[in-house]
């Protein structure tokens, strides 16, 4: 574990450093305090600013001052200069992802598991940023692509642009939600029973992670299988609610619930293995947790990293990928991946 006080955001200048920052529940970000890899630490005090990879690498960043600032505002005079549309690569192309579809459902005929989430990683090169980085990015997106868990995170090797519709977990005091997303379909009539069972399927997860870490008979189920409507696409949506034990603070939280069941899949463990044998490269923050917690209130708020761009190394990624059961056509899961990074790859290039 490591944690480092940084004494003011200008130890990272120079003409390659962009700005520390983060925009997350409405609220600007700056004057970076703490980095850390400590889930405790969000259990201590201050505002943090959190992103734990897929994989499981965590990122806590206390800023000291948060303010209510919309993005065009925090963005006002900067544009956004993305990678041409025709530059975006897949770590699996059309053939690919459907083997892998495929594979899943041998799993799943021989009994080993029944639900795998399995996504792949879209890429472009990224053309030089300024010191605002991808904020404009962030910008263009809480305008064009409204999301009820949109936001940006900025750090030192680290910057992440969510558009997530989905709730991982919500926190106030003891109080805990979790929103899973299973089902998705351009309009209503293209939900399926398919995609109400898988729905289902990841409820009973999700319900099961959050009773190791919550009071007995706590655990509830809100909105069984609600449609929300996002732009360009409908998904399927439940709540699950609970009433965690004294003893629960973030590590065990995450201990319980991490990875979030509807990325992954069920049983969590096989799917995970799964996961690892099929996709070709690491998730990164996407599927992975991103969003705020306030450790002075109790109160945090951290969406699933879907719907979500990162950048490193001089290239833009964005995640996509769709659960695949039994009953899953591979043609149509390839579909359902365009489905959901057509208007945001878009909406990202040039």
């Amino acid at each position: 574990m490591c944690r480092v006080r940084v004494a003011s955001q200008g130890v990272y200048g120079g003409p390659d450093a962009v700005r520390p920052v983060a925009h997350l529940g409405g609220m600007m970000a700056t004057e970076l305090d703490e980095l850390t890899d400590d889930l405790t630490a969000l259990d201590s005090s201050g505002r943090w600013a959190v992103v734990v990879t897929f994989e499981g690498s965590v990122t806590c960043a206390r800023f000291a001052r948060w303010q209510q600032l919309p993005l065009d505002r925090a963005a006002a005079g900067l544009r956004w200069q993305g990678p041409p549309a025709h530059t975006w690569s897949s770590s699996l192309d059309r053939n690919g992802y459907v083997s892998a579809v495929r594979e899943v459902r041998e799993r799943i005929a021989a009994g080993t598991v029944y639900q795998v989430n399995v996504c792949r990683v879209m890429e472009a090169p990224l053309p030089e940023l300024g010191e605002w980085g991808l904020l404009p990015l962030a910008a263009k997106l809480a305008e064009r692509h409204d999301a009820p868990f949109g936001g940006l995170i900025q750090l030192p090797g680290l910057q992440v642009v969510t558009a997530s519709p989905e709730l991982y977990i919500r926190r106030d005091g003891h109080a805990v939600w979790s929103s899973p997303i299973k089902g998705t379909g351009r309009t209503e009539d293209d939900l399926t029973e398919k995609d109400q069972a898988e729905n289902v399927m990841i409820v009973d997860l999700v319900r099961n992670d959050l009773s190791r870490v919550s009071r007995t008979g706590s655990i509830a189920v809100e909105g069984l299988l609600s449609v929300e409507k996002h732009p360009g696409l409908v998904h399927l949506v439940s709540t699950v609610t609970g009433q965690l034990v004294d003893t629960a603070g973030w590590p065990e939280l995450f201990d319980a619930t991490f990875p979030p069941g509807s990325v992954s899949g069920a049983p969590k463990s096989s799917a995970l293995q799964a996961i690892a044998d099929l996709e070709p490269v690491d998730r990164g923050p996407y599927c992975g947790a991103v969003g705020w917690v306030d450790a002075d209130t109790g109160e945090g708020e951290l969406a699933v990293g879907i719907r979500t761009f990162w950048a490193e190394e001089g290239t833009l990624r964005f995640g996509t990928g769709a659960g695949i059961t039994w009953g899953s056509d591979p043609e149509r899961e390839w579909a359902e991946t365009e489905l959901k990074a057509e208007r945001l790859v878009g909406l990202a290039s040039c």
